[in-house]
């Protein structure tokens, strides 16, 4: 069993949802990112996804984007995002994932990324380009590793292959709230809950949903539908707004707090 299928064992006995936040490695550097890290898991946070910054993100609206190209022109390399994780396991002790483009695990080697991800502390990775015709022999590895492969489904994913994308994946299911790219939203669709009722009943796989959760309202509303929330350009766009007076810390502790808060109060079901 992974560190994400435990954390999901537990949360469900506690009758508690997941709150994952989401920080772009390097971005304005590794040592902040080590930071903001220990400060979410201090304010609440479950599970921290650390984006691997890449030069051609295909689902990340303009603020992840925005905080990966900073990264790269700061010259941001693969090591470091493995650097951090041995930083941080020392005394961080909820699971981090990788978001990661397949293309660089390919060019690591399916083998050799989960070895060297694991070696760091990171118990599994999001990859959002993988195809699902493509996925089974990564998907073995981790499974033979423990480690978890997180993919990703969308709104307009049918439904056969949402059902072929879960058989593949572990740890959790990432369901896309909206159609598009990452980003901000102070709405969400009105077949979302539906669209997740039904494909909780094709899978036991927790499913957590990100893509446009913006605030603790938005936290709150849909608490109910998932296992956990994930909560990305709303994170970044903090950290980077804090750089010039160096309270990134302090702003991602207040912001993470007041979504555990709202996350721990929602109704239980809907």
């Amino acid at each position: 069993m992974s560190a994400v299928d435990q954390l999901f064992t537990d949360l469900r006995t506690e009758g508690r949802k997941a709150l994952m936040p989401f920080f772009t490695a390097g971005d304005p550097d590794i040592a902040t990112t080590a930071r903001v890290i220990r400060a979410a898991e201090a304010a609440g946070a479950n599970l921290c996804e650390v984006g691997v910054p890449y030069s051609d993100p295909i689902a990340d609206g303009p603020v992840i984007q925005a905080s990966y190209q900073r990264a790269l022109d700061r010259g941001f390399r693969l090591q470091q995002v493995m650097e951090l994780g041995e930083d941080v396991k020392v005394d961080v002790r909820m699971p981090l994932v990788t978001m990661v483009s397949y293309a660089i695990i390919h060019r690591v080697g399916l083998a050799s990324y989960v070895q060297q991800a694991k070696t760091a502390g990171y118990s599994g990775a999001i990859v959002p380009d993988l195809l699902v015709e493509e996925a089974a022999p990564f998907s073995q590895i981790c499974v033979d590793e423990d480690f978890s492969l997180i993919q990703l489904v969308t709104p307009t994913t049918p439904q056969d292959r949402q059902v072929r994308i879960a058989e593949s994946s572990s740890g959790f299911l990432y369901y896309v709230s909206v159609t598009g790219i990452t980003g901000e939203r102070t709405a969400l669709p009105d077949d979302l809950v539906g669209n997740v009722k039904w494909l909780r009943e094709q899978t036991d796989l927790p499913i957590c949903i990100g893509f446009g959760i913006s605030d603790p309202e938005t936290a709150a509303q849909l608490a109910p539908v998932a296992d956990g929330l994930i909560v990305g350009s709303a994170v970044v766009r903090r950290v980077h707004d804090a750089v010039a007076t160096d309270t990134a810390a302090d702003r991602v502790t207040d912001f993470v707090k007041s979504l555990r808060h709202a996350v721990d109060n929602a109704p239980s079901a809907i």
